[in-house]
């Protein structure tokens, strides 16, 4: 019989090794990344996502998604149709390479010169024996504009995204907390999003200001997030960084998050 300890992220990657087993995790994970930050529009041709968003560039909010390996019908008419619909949108062409792309598409970007880049893991971590440091504890608001205005400041982002954010926030429907550190004279030097949906807890960003960093602050904020999710009865947590991300991808790993899969984006030539 298995042991409390593998009630939570364990049991998602118990049976997770192989390509195939993989894919009930892997849709599951995608399920919960689309609710925890949704586009304002969504489309579907077949097995395909078609997710775009006119105020904000995020690429999660704006590409094409396939989500099952079998359907391989169509491609090339597929894509031009999927095209026509960014232009209109006014939004470069871009499709998500998960382990739910059929191995047929991907040949076919490939063939037709498209750039792969970006890759990004999806991790997870157990949340019911974790053991978390010993820090202060950061109580998450509701306030979505104080929120998005911190985020701005600490990612040093374009002031003019403010309303394309805050429509993105305000729009995701699962319990949410807003965190946001304040440094008496720096103003916001840390934020966090996490979206709690049913037992899984998402990470969605962590970010500290660059003056700021290497000061303990993403563990502090990432430790506040963790509590507020497992005082929730959340069981795991899951989060998406960056390949290339090196210093993330040691906090992470100090707090028990393992490689789930990796995606990454495709790009039509000259689009670079």
């Amino acid at each position: 019989m298995p042991s409390t300890a593998t009630t939570g992220a364990d049991i998602l990657l118990m049976h997770a090794h192989s390509t195939m087993n993989k894919l009930p995790l892997v849709r599951r994970l995608e399920a919960v990344g689309f609710r925890a930050w949704p586009a304002s529009s969504v489309q579907y041709d077949g097995s395909w996502q078609v997710r775009l968003t006119a105020g904000h560039p995020s690429k999660r909010l704006n590409s094409v998604v396939p989500l099952d390996p079998s359907d391989h019908r169509d491609l090339e008419i597929r894509l031009a149709k999927a095209q026509r619909k960014f232009e209109a949108y006014g939004r470069p062409m871009v499709v998500r390479e998960t382990p739910l792309a059929s191995s047929q598409l991907i040949d076919l970007l490939q063939k037709r010169g498209w750039t792969r880049f970006d890759e990004t893991l999806v991790m997870i971590a157990d949340l019911v024996d974790l053991e978390l440091p010993d820090m202060l504890d950061h109580l998450p608001s509701h306030d979505v504009g104080r929120f998005v205005d911190a985020s701005l400041v600490v990612d040093e982002a374009d002031p003019a995204l403010k309303p394309a954010l805050a429509e993105v926030v305000s729009s995701i429907k699962p319990p949410s907390g807003l965190f946001v550190i304040e440094n008496d004279d720096a103003g916001p030097v840390a934020t966090t999003l996490c979206v709690q949906d049913n037992d899984l807890a998402g990470i969605l960003s962590v970010a500290v200001s660059p003056q700021h960093r290497r000061k303990g602050l993403g563990a502090e904020i990432l430790t506040s997030a963790l509590r507020w999710a497992r005082m929730r009865s959340a069981k795991a947590a899951w989060l998406q960084v960056g390949a290339d991300n090196v210093p993330a991808l040691a906090l992470y790993a100090s707090f028990g998050f393992r490689e789930a899969y990796r995606y990454c984006y495709w790009q039509p030539p000259g689009d670079a």
